[in-house]
């Protein structure tokens, strides 16, 4: 199925979507790359579809997108960090990796990355997560794909095995170095922080120091606000008990007044005087 779109320089295939060339996106007047860039789906055709992975695989990409997000989102260096979005090179198949990162842009949302509609600007970082998925695909054709495509760095978390992989394309070079590890730690030179395998999620740092992700820092938040809570019952609860055993001692007061008024009150009917006693 081929969607038309009006330009005579490209035609987006809904089968096979791709972003035209660099030298074609030039020719292109505004109006038509804006019609390409509607045209371009942000679903995944079935050329890049691959059988869903399981909750296992989700929940960690999706931590690890909002943990990237909230390391970048509240200070001055601007970073777009997305996951699952549909990527498009010129003139190559759409790929979407499981978390990339684009430094020094704007971290708005977009349906997806057209790098010519960026400014040129290609993916700095790219990870997939292996659960259950094609190991040949992350490790081995992704390698000498992203290689290629000049994306500085990669990783591959494959979560069953609790292994992490990572490459960094230095400079002239076509192939990736893989990275070694320091301390169980791979750096990550574009984004300034390192990766690690805990258990059996990955943790980002910054220096040495783990940095808590959302999940984390709401647990903590209410531990913290359970532990206030309670305390504040107790405050309460003592204020209370502070306040019954005051009315308690005016009420035995009020009551030993009222005695004394009726004995002194006998004591005068039998022409006693109380205050002589």
């Amino acid at each position: 199925m081929v969607q038309p779109i009006p330009s005579p320089l490209w035609v987006v295939s809904l089968d096979d979507p791709r972003a035209p060339p660099t030298d074609v996106w030039n020719a292109m007047s505004d109006a038509e790359r804006q019609a390409v860039l509607d045209a371009l789906p942000s679903e995944f055709p079935a050329v890049e579809a691959h059988p869903p992975e399981g909750d296992f695989h989700d929940e960690e990409g999706s931590r690890l997108k909002r943990g990237l997000r909230r390391v970048f989102g509240s200070g001055p260096r601007q970073v777009y960090v997305a996951g699952d979005l549909p990527v498009y090179y010129p003139g190559e198949a759409m790929f979407s990796p499981d978390l990339i990162a684009v430094v020094g842009v704007s971290p708005h949302f977009r349906k997806g990355w057209v790098k010519d509609a960026e400014g040129g600007r290609g993916l700095d970082f790219a990870l997939e997560l292996i659960w259950s998925g094609s190991r040949r695909k992350d490790l081995a054709d992704n390698v000498t794909k992203y290689a290629r495509l000049r994306i500085p760095e990669y990783f591959v978390f494959d979560m069953p095995r609790r292994l992490l992989l990572g490459y960094r394309l230095q400079e002239g070079a076509a192939e990736y170095t893989p990275l070694e590890p320091r301390a169980g730690v791979l750096e990550l030179a574009t984004l300034g922080l390192g990766l690690m395998v805990e258990g059996e999620k990955l943790r980002f740092l910054a220096a040495t120091a783990p940095i808590p992700d959302p999940d984390e820092l709401i647990a903590r938040l209410e531990r913290t606000t359970d532990g206030s809570l309670a305390r504040i019952r107790e405050l309460e609860a003592a204020l209370d008990a502070e306040q019954k055993a005051r009315e308690a001692e005016q009420k035995a007061r009020e009551a030993e007044h009222k005695a004394r008024e009726r004995a002194e009150a006998k004591l005068r009917e039998l022409g006693i005087d109380p205050d002589q006693l």
